[in-house]
């Protein structure tokens, strides 16, 4: 068996701001910090051999945030990156249903739709997330490995692991930042969920979640970004 504890980013300025951010390399936040530090903790005492991580800053420190107690190399992989927004990079959410009304609609409501002029269709994503991983948990069979990612990989690679094909990936919940899932792995590559978008390390006070409300189940049909 190899376990996967698949953590979430901490909050970036992109997040802060709600900017649509991707691909585009985002400086980590003041509230993004308080959150790493409380992921620090939390992650102390968990069994680590192996911390790999996506190319972005804000994946990137989230992993080294993880590792303050573990002390070992982090592995970039490219296949763990955000989804590439294309033209949607940089641009604020609010505007986006206005800009690009078509893609904003299939964001929300058929995100397994969603490609982007200039960017990565979602069905892409959902096919390289479960690739790049994968790949790590055949490279550490029998090991406890660490990943940073981020949200819209993150929730396209639990939709597979739950058995569901991407036109259900309205059926599973974002998670907060800095969030911790857990999955464990069989010698025949089959998954089993231990532990679900867990941020429980949280205060109110450093949560995005509590902040926002985009993320709510009852806005994924809307046409607008709250």
């Amino acid at each position: 068996m190899t376990r996967i504890i698949l953590v979430r980013h901490c909050e970036a300025e992109g997040n802060h701001k709600r900017v649509f951010q991707g691909h585009t390399d985002s400086e980590v936040s003041e509230n993004g910090r308080r959150q790493l530090a409380l992921l620090s903790i939390r992650c102390r005492n968990m069994k680590m051999d192996a911390i790999y991580s996506s190319p972005l800053k804000r994946a990137y420190e989230t992993a080294e945030a993880v590792n303050a107690y573990h002390h070992l190399p982090i592995q970039k992989d490219d296949g763990l990156i955000e989804i590439n927004g294309g033209v949607w990079e940089g641009k604020l959410w609010e505007k986006l249903p206005d800009l690009y009304p078509e893609d904003a609609k299939a964001w929300n409501a058929h995100p397994w739709d969603f490609a982007p002029e200039g960017g990565e269709p979602m069905r892409h994503v959902y096919e390289r997330i479960w690739k790049a991983i994968t790949n790590i948990v055949q490279a550490n069979p029998g090991k406890t490995v660490c990943i940073a990612s981020h949200g819209c990989a993150i929730r396209n690679f639990l939709c597979r692991a739950m058995g569901k094909p991407i036109e259900e990936l309205n059926d599973v919940d974002w998670c907060d930042n800095t969030a911790i899932s857990i999955i464990d792995f069989d010698e025949a590559l089959q998954p089993k969920i231990v532990l679900l978008n867990d941020s429980s390390h949280l205060t109110e006070e450093t949560s995005t979640f509590a902040k926002q409300e985009w993320w709510k189940p009852e806005y994924r049909g809307s046409d607008r970004f709250n």
